[in-house]
């Protein structure tokens, strides 16, 4: 290995280093309390080699999430894999988001946290777009398979393959929000929030099918679904 090699594996291997020790401080104390000093400490580097890597705390904290979007990202390739039928395979999206949500909850919670428009302000737009061509292929692949289930003619043509997929997270991440922070309202209301969560995805990616569609979906659900 030549010595630019080297270095930049070294490079590469205190960035990760810093971006764990970051990933610690964010979850435990979150981004407002959070400090460039603490970040450093605990990474075991100077504040000035901190900000060789990165310019703010915002763009650390970018850099946090773009990790658990890697994982969100294994985890929907995994459950969209081309051996099964399209209609699995966005129903299989859902599925994966939300175990992504019950495995990886503080990652959620960064992403949800990203949704604050005074946090991209003090981004830079380096991090940024870094971290939206991170995210465009999660979009990416559920477009992709609802643009496939339109050409099998098991979606309606009428439906645009981006439209129905921001649907259909809309409903999720609304649910898992109200999971997340209302769990005990919605128990005494005896609402189940989780299987409301699976119901809502199921009827919205329904409305959207075809007779052929609906038919070749029944088979994927349980008998318990069918029954309900």
């Amino acid at each position: 290995m030549g010595i630019i090699e080297r270095k930049e594996r070294e490079k590469e291997q205190r960035r990760e280093e810093i971006i764990s020790a970051a990933e610690k401080v964010f979850m435990e104390k979150g981004l407002p309390a959070a400090t460039m000093d603490e970040i450093a400490e605990l990474a075991e580097l100077s504040k000035g080699t901190l900000y060789l890597y990165y310019k703010s705390k915002e763009d650390l904290y970018v850099a946090v999430t773009m990790r658990g979007g890697e994982i969100l990202y294994k985890l929907m390739a995994e459950a969209t894999s081309p051996q099964k039928p399209v209609l699995e395979r966005i129903k299989g999206l859902g599925d994966a988001y939300f175990e992504f949500f019950q495995k990886h909850r503080q990652y959620f919670r960064m992403y949800r946290y990203m949704d604050n428009p005074q946090v991209h302000k003090q981004v830079s737009e380096e991090m940024l777009g870094a971290c939206k061509a991170k995210d465009q292929r999660i979009w990416n692949l559920g477009v992709n398979l609802m643009q496939q289930a339109i050409d099998e003619g098991l979606i309606q043509s009428r439906v645009a393959p981006v439209e129905a997929i921001v649907m259909l997270w809309a409903i999720s991440d609304a649910m898992m929000r109200q999971i997340d922070g209302n769990s005990d309202y919605w128990k005494q209301l005896n609402v189940d929030l989780e299987s409301t969560l699976k119901r809502s995805y199921e009827f919205i990616l329904e409305g959207m099918m075809t007779k052929k569609g609906k038919h070749k979906f029944q088979p994927l659900k349980t008998a318990e679904e069918i029954a309900s």
